[in-house]
């Protein structure tokens, strides 16, 4: 992945100001530019991570709930806001609690469909952690572009992606969805 280009966005951003008929250098947008292109290397720079794992006999799953993270879509670049609940099975090691929030800024490096993010999110645990294939991911979007125009809806979106036994096994997919607060 090639690193965020700051004097690009920097330029852009320039362009939309004079494109409302704001004056760029006008003292409250004057560093507009820079604070905007800062955001987005926040957001959806590279992060470096190392996966630890640790050997363990745990045979239940391990989930993460509730876990609040904002990226942006696609067709407008407006915010989203995630609510993702994140779980696996253990296939003889387990992954440090941290990296479970790791996964899932990894996943977000860009502005992204909310459908694609949920499956990525499933695919990148299964490939980070040796064995696992047993992954649920539970994803709540409060999007920007339903809320502030067109339809105006501050209704959520839901999506979900499940492998192994959370979508082999009804029990244990009830269980995740239990656990994980879906009504």
């Amino acid at each position: 992945m090639k690193p965020i280009n700051n004097g690009l966005i920097e330029q852009g951003v320039r362009q939309i100001l004079k494109g409302l008929n704001i004056d760029p250098a006008d003292r409250n947008f004057i560093d507009t530019p820079e604070r905007v292109a800062r955001l987005y290397v926040e957001m959806f720079g590279k992060k470096e991570v190392e996966y630890a794992t640790f050997p363990e006999d745990f045979t239940d799953f391990i989930m993460l709930k509730g876990h609040v993270l904002y990226s942006m879509c696609p067709h407008h670049l407006l915010p989203v806001r995630f609510t993702v609940s994140l779980a696996y099975i253990p296939a003889g090691e387990v992954l440090g609690l941290s990296k479970l929030i790791r996964v899932l800024d990894e996943c977000n490096t860009r502005p992204l469909l909310q459908e694609g993010f949920t499956r990525d999110a499933v695919a990148r645990l299964q490939s980070e952690v040796s064995g696992v294939k047993d992954v649920a991911c539970l994803v709540s979007g409060k999007h920007g572009c339903t809320e502030i125009r067109g339809v105006r809806s501050p209704g959520d979106f839901t999506t979900y992606h499940l492998e192994g036994a959370f979508r082999d096994d009804p029990k244990m997919e009830s269980r995740f969805f239990q656990l994980a607060g879906r009504p």
